[in-house]
């Protein structure tokens, strides 16, 4: 079972009842079309036994779940050349619940003040209380395990920076990076500022009577921030972030069962410990709670800032591997493996066009 065939069964009938942003047209249409023949194809032969795979293409969209295994595997090469022998901490910041429905609203401007606030709170923390400036690479997340609308960004922080003289500083605390409670107060304080400075300047589509009452109450709100040790090493770190940045709403795997009823799903319930569970929605609830994960189009939900950002990451790392008396950490290019005798690699030889055009039957204005 697949996340498409809940589409190819029941989007036709849920678009007549609901509304459809054309941005969430695209990621339908995008996923109905993955690895079929409307999008052509592709023969590859194997280097070592000669057998050949017939594949048809992927649609390359980043909602799909088909899609993320390759992305994945090159998003590791490519990170690979920016890894430092030091440990890296994952931390998650949460959105209280009092801002998700305005995150809804206006998606954009809500995660770019999402974004400013999490990069503003880490870097003054770094040159504060760590005394050197930090790095992070930053992922927005939107969703819960249940499909529910939960926006979270997660950061992989390296152990180490650079202190205002330019030189190399590793963290002493190996196992701490700083106190989730401080995190938490400068994050709280850096959004509720940057909310009210945008709304002020006409910046965000909502209207408040009096935005400071409404932020008093948000404020009461947990602002949720998690830190967890290092992990084992920097590699290991980068893979279990990569599943992090290719990761979609729902994947495949977790997809049960789709009738014309219903469609059952397996989810982590965290609050009774992680363990495994199962859950029904109808298929237009299912759709609904999916739909909503769509990203506005062209929005960039991976940042790096700090020592990371473009304009001073080949410097840094520079820096800071000459210091540290380390190397570039690296990892091998990914290349698909035949399936048949698991030791050749996989190349193209032949592409194919899609079997006719495809007109979007699925769209009516």
């Amino acid at each position: 079972m697949e996340v498409a065939d809940v589409f190819r069964q029941h989007f036709l009938e849920y678009q007549k009842t609901h509304r459809v942003s054309a941005a969430e047209y695209k990621v339908a249409n995008a996923l109905m079309q993955c690895r079929t023949a409307e999008l052509g194809g592709h023969v590859l032969k194997c280097t070592g036994c000669g057998k050949h795979e017939i594949s048809y293409n992927s649609c390359r969209n980043r909602h799909c779940p088909k899609c993320g295994g390759g992305k994945a595997a090159k998003w590791v090469t490519e990170r690979s050349k920016e890894l430092l022998s030091v440990g890296y901490f994952h931390t998650v910041f949460t959105l209280p619940a009092g801002i998700r429905p305005l995150a809804k609203t206006a998606p954009r401007e809500m995660s770019d003040l999402f974004f400013q606030a999490v990069s503003q709170t880490l870097l003054q923390v770094g040159r504060k209380n760590l005394r050197c400036e930090i790095a992070a690479t930053c992922v927005l997340h939107t969703w819960g395990s249940t499909l529910v609308y939960h926006p979270h960004i997660h950061c992989l922080i390296p152990g180490c920076g650079i202190t205002s003289e330019g030189k190399a500083l590793r963290f002493k605390k190996k196992r701490y990076f700083v106190s989730d409670k401080i995190l938490s107060q400068v994050f709280r304080g850096k959004f509720c500022s940057l909310l009210k400075k945008a709304y002020r300047r006409g910046e965000l589509p909502f209207y408040f009577d009096d935005i400071d009452v409404y932020l008093d109450s948000a404020v009461q709100k947990q602002w949720v921030v998690r830190t967890t040790p290092p992990f084992a090493g920097p590699s290991v770190c980068l893979k279990y972030l990569a599943r992090y940045t290719n990761r979609v709403a729902i994947s495949n795997r977790r997809i049960l069962e789709v009738t014309k009823d219903h469609v059952r799903i397996r989810y982590k319930s965290y609050r009774q410990g992680g363990i495994s569970r199962t859950m029904s929605f109808s298929p237009h609830e299912f759709i609904r709670r999916f739909l909503q994960h769509v990203l506005p189009t062209g929005f960039v939900r991976i940042r790096h800032y700090g020592f990371l950002s473009r304009q001073k990451k080949e410097s840094s790392l520079a820096l800071l591997r000459e210091a540290l008396g380390e190397s570039r950490v690296s990892f091998k290019p990914h290349r698909a493996r035949c399936p048949h005798c698991k030791s050749g690699t996989l190349e193209e030889i032949l592409e194919f066009p899609p079997l006719f055009t495809w007109k979007q039957p699925y769209l009516f204005f």
